[in-house]
């Protein structure tokens, strides 16, 4: 017998593999994560006989302008890309269901077909579907190729004929090849397809971009597998009823991962935001439990507003709620509130909300949180046109953060008197007033 076929299940949070199913991974402890997979196993060849020594050449320092870029209409996205879409690279963009992802994508596609041939595979959505979505944001006449296909071996074939420069899965998740016996979205499916489809695009230099689910949990979908084949990973962030969208490079073989682009959606798609701080405090109101913080976006600051509400518990159990904000993050916060600046906080119901459906992810907003907490229990406003940032340790101190320069220019240039925070690096810096622990602070602005 020369090959035997082996039954296996193969997890698709971690990859591990096991003989025989179980309900949860017993490595990752994920539950239901575990996939059928048929492997076939040739038992007759030696593995030492199989391959031919490989020939190398010595390395040569090359110029990364030699880099074939193609840009996609948004100057934030070809700064994000390192310059635009390299050809030849496979490009994979994710985000939440209804974010907005197959809406960028056309229009990045629509502006590339002006110059270059672009073929649109979709396999979520008809022809006419995707047709009307391009009425509703205004293109028309444009020499953009759309096909509906579910089939991976169709696209393999396609980008191998290089007749198109550009070419757009929508999505992953929904194709297959016929190679195996799975059903789309499986482990086996996506790997697979997305080895086909990269082996595709490098051989005939042809630029990818595949549109990715993501899973409950925010993470993508499909084997962890998936973003290292990929040169470049995109995220789609933000409040899919509103507010800003904001698309980061989580990966980038061509470029930085610290660039962020900011985007707000209306009728005609994605429109980019040149001063999204402006925004962000266009409609503030200065009160008590209002604080304003200067957060980074990659290499950009962002002046973005927290507020903050607290009130009396009816219950014995004290509620805790944040929108934009880590709920963990803020129970260790107010934690640190109780023991380290004596504030009452265990029999009272504490809501934080940060404005225009920004997520405040870095440590830099633990101050102002903090002192929109402090701001609102106490009912006082802060007593200066500051903005607020610094790092919380669990003793109360607060602790350097990066970009303090940045951070004070964006400041300064909307209009604000300086900044409260932490020192850099021992110098004092202009309209920076330093606050070394979270008592101090509160007892000096609020």
């Amino acid at each position: 017998m020369v090959k035997k076929n082996k039954l296996t299940y193969i997890c698709r949070s971690c990859l591990n593999s096991y003989s025989d199913w179980s309900g949860r991974c017993p490595n990752c402890l994920e539950w239901n994560s575990l996939e059928e997979q048929n492997i076939n196993l040739n038992t007759n060849l030696d593995p030492t006989k199989v391959g031919v020594p490989l020939k190398g050449e010595k390395l040569v320092a090359r110029d990364g302008d030699d880099l074939k870029r193609y840009e996609v209409g948004f100057p934030d996205i070809n700064q994000l890309l390192g310059g635009g879409l390299v050809s030849g690279s496979v490009n994979l963009i994710t985000g939440e269901p209804g974010i907005g992802k197959s809406t960028l994508l056309l229009q990045l596609a629509t502006y590339v077909a002006t110059y270059k041939a672009v073929l649109y595979v979709s396999g979520e959505e008809s022809v006419s579907q995707v047709s009307q979505r391009a009425k509703r944001l205004g293109f028309s006449n444009v020499n953009l190729v759309i096909v509906n296909s579910y089939s991976t071996d169709d696209i393999v074939a396609s980008i191998l004929t290089s007749k198109y420069d550009l070419v757009i899965v929508d999505s992953i998740q929904t194709i297959s090849t016929s190679l195996l016996n799975s059903s789309a979205g499986s482990v086996g499916q996506i790997s697979t397809s997305t080895q086909n489809i990269i082996m595709a695009a490098k051989s005939s230099n042809t630029a990818v971009l595949l549109v990715g689910h993501v899973t409950k949990e925010g993470n993508i979908a499909g084997p962890k597998l998936l973003e290292h084949m990929v040169d470049v990973v995109l995220r789609l962030e933000g409040d899919r009823f509103g507010g800003f969208k904001l698309l980061k490079a989580v990966k980038n073989r061509f470029g930085s991962t610290h660039e962020v682009a900011i985007f707000e959606m209306n009728e005609t798609g994605f429109k980019v935001i040149k001063n999204p701080s402006a925004v962000l405090l266009e409609e503030r109101l200065n009160t008590d439990g209002s604080i304003v913080t200067a957060t980074m976006e990659g290499s950009r600051p962002i002046l973005v507003e927290v507020q903050a509400l607290v009130s009396t518990s009816n219950f014995g159990y004290p509620k805790r709620t944040a929108s934009g904000f880590d709920i963990n993050r803020l129970n260790l916060l107010i934690a640190v509130l109780e023991q380290r600046t004596k504030l009452k906080l265990s029999d009272k119901d504490v809501y934080i909300n940060v404005v225009g459906g920004i997520s405040l992810t870095e440590p830099s907003a633990d101050l102002a949180v903090c002192l929109a907490i402090a701001s609102a229990l106490l009912a006082r406003k802060l007593s200066s046109n500051l903005v607020v940032f610094g790092e919380i340790g669990l003793s109360g101190e607060v602790r350097h953060v990066s970009f303090i320069d940045k951070r004070l220019k964006e400041a300064s240039q909307l209009g604000f008197d300086g900044a409260i925070g932490p020192k850099l690096n021992g110098k004092n810096l202009k309209n920076l007033n330093i606050v070394s622990s979270l008592s101090q602070a509160i007892k000096l602005f609020v």
